[in-house]
């Protein structure tokens, strides 16, 4: 039988241990006082911590108050993927127990202890001591400081945690900056999310309707350049809303409670263009009974849009480059320099640059023009809007004209879905004023839209098969429609229809209705 141990054989003697303990402490103390930045310091302390007092492993846990998840803030003898795994909520395990009632936990033996979880799953090892000790800050706990030792049934674990609780007391300040650190982080990135989260609903102008991924890229553009007085392009379709992006690029701008007037440049003849956008003098030509201000002036202070711009005159192009260049003018028959302040907004249908390489543009005014485009899409690329635009031109026209009609029927739906939308956004609102003018009831059903609509392009069938399925779609609306007032009830559904339930539950199956989500 091998002799007992004695106490200076057991983990060094008492005296070696001592200076040991004092060594390990001078260490701290002079990490610390070199930096109290935990990511810098941590990692050294737990390296001395095994180097000094023989423990094997080492972990500095801090506790998130928001959440309550203990998180591994630095460690010794862990690779990076253990360490990612030691998560624990409070009261979870050794660690979470410690960090919940604020007290050392000691495990003489972690092969024999339930408490301890090893989340980190270091593999088989020899047989350990565990010992995990609280990090106070401010009476609060902030975190865990732990280590374990080879397995020694002799072994005095309690000299572990004063020398652990001594260590954790000195570091406490240090993690209670970290802890600051990262609280504070946290409070910057949800008041970021949240300045974003306005930002985006304040620049989501209520003239404007759409949640679709197309759309947000242009909420976004809006809010980048709005707050800035550059020149902007709006490019796309007719029919797409350009004019409203206009209209809330100056409306949610500086310049929102200055004039906001606009110029069709399409619709102005070349004799008058020169007129409209600078004005004229008395007696400038015959008709020019008085002096006129254009729309240059009367947009001073704020802002001008001009819209279809690619059909702009050449020789307005050049009077209209040196306004952007100069932010100056004469009027017609003038000779007097009026200088203004506008901020200018071009729309256009038209492929500018393509127009510029033909020569009907100028290149110079081009640039001037593209010092930030805006692309707003065509309706047949932003599919995820139709039915929201829809319903939003319903409700408008419906109450505009004093009708009951509250929704879309479910072949309606389909066939807007389907349909190509060449007039887009445009061509979308009038077919719903349509169809609410000629509504009976509280429905839109298919023989409501227009007859562009009931095509083969737009039901996406051959032409022979397109009254059939018209029909069709209507019939299969009013069952659904019979379904949702009784329930689900076909025997009720049936009287309502004035056909008997066997017929209406052929048709049912035909169709392939399922009555129990009406019930």
């Amino acid at each position: 039988m091998p002799p007992k141990k004695q106490p200076n054989e057991m983990a060094g003697a008492p005296a070696d241990r001592h200076t040991r303990e004092i060594d390990l402490l001078g260490e701290i103390s002079r990490l610390l006082d070199r930096s109290l930045d935990l990511r810098e310091v941590a990692g050294p302390m737990l390296e001395a911590l095994s180097t000094h007092m023989d423990m094997k492993y080492a972990t500095l846990t801090l506790l998130n108050r928001k959440t309550g998840e203990i998180l591994i803030e630095a460690s010794h003898g862990l690779s990076e993927q253990q360490a990612q795994r030691g998560r624990y909520r409070l009261g979870e395990g050794v660690t979470g127990q410690v960090a919940l009632s604020g007290k050392p936990i000691v495990i003489p033996r972690t092969s024999e202890s339930p408490m301890f979880l090893d989340k980190t799953q270091r593999g088989k090892r020899p047989d350990a001591s565990f010992i995990c000790v609280p990090i106070k800050a401010e009476q609060e706990v902030a975190g865990t400081l732990s280590a374990d030792r080879a397995f020694d049934p002799e072994a005095d674990l309690q000299q572990d945690v004063r020398l652990l609780t001594i260590i954790a007391s000195m570091i406490a300040q240090a993690v209670k900056l970290r802890r600051a650190l990262q609280e504070s982080q946290e409070r910057l990135a949800e008041e970021n999310a949240r300045l974003k989260a306005e930002l985006k609903e304040r620049f989501r102008p209520a003239n404007i309707i759409g949640n679709s991924h197309e759309m947000q890229i242009v909420y976004d553009q809006i809010a980048q350049v709005s707050k800035s007085s550059a020149s902007v392009l709006i490019e796309g379709e007719t029919g797409t809303g350009k004019e409203l992006v206009a209209h809330a690029i100056h409306y949610n701008s500086s310049r929102a409670d200055k004039p906001f007037i606009k110029a069709h440049c399409a619709a102005l003849p070349e004799s008058v263009i020169e007129s409209e956008l600078f004005g004229h003098e008395k007696g400038a030509f015959t008709g020019a009974m008085a002096e006129r201000k254009g729309r240059f002036e009367l947009a001073h202070g704020g802002s001008l849009l001009l819209d279809e711009i690619g059909d702009i005159p050449p020789s307005i192009q050049i009077k209209l480059l040196r306004v952007l260049q100069e932010r100056e003018f004469e009027r017609v028959g003038g000779t007097k320099t009026i200088k203004v302040d506008v901020r200018l907004i071009t729309a256009t249908n038209k492929d500018l640059q393509a127009m510029v390489q033909q020569g009907k543009f100028r290149e110079d005014l081009y640039y001037r023009l593209h010092v930030f485009p805006i692309y707003v899409p065509p309706l047949r690329k932003r599919k995820a809007d139709i039915v929201l635009l829809a319903d939003h031109f319903l409700q408008k026209y419906a109450q505009e004209n004093g009708k009951d009609v509250r929704r879309l029927s479910s072949a309606v739906i389909d066939m807007l879905m389907s349909y190509h939308w060449p007039g887009n956004v445009r061509e979308l609102e009038n077919c719903i004023e349509r169809a609410v003018l000629v509504a009976e009831g509280n429905v839109i059903h298919p023989y409501h839209l227009p007859p562009t609509l009931q095509t083969a392009e737009a039901s996406g069938g051959p032409v022979s098969g397109n009254l059939k399925a018209l029909v069709g779609a209507y019939e299969r609306d009013l069952i659904r429609d019979a379904l949702k007032s009784t329930r689900g009830n076909i025997a009720s559904a049936a009287r309502a229809l004035g056909t008997t339930p066997r017929i209406l539950g052929y048709k049912i199956k035909g169709y392939q209705i399922d009555p129990r989500p009406y019930g």
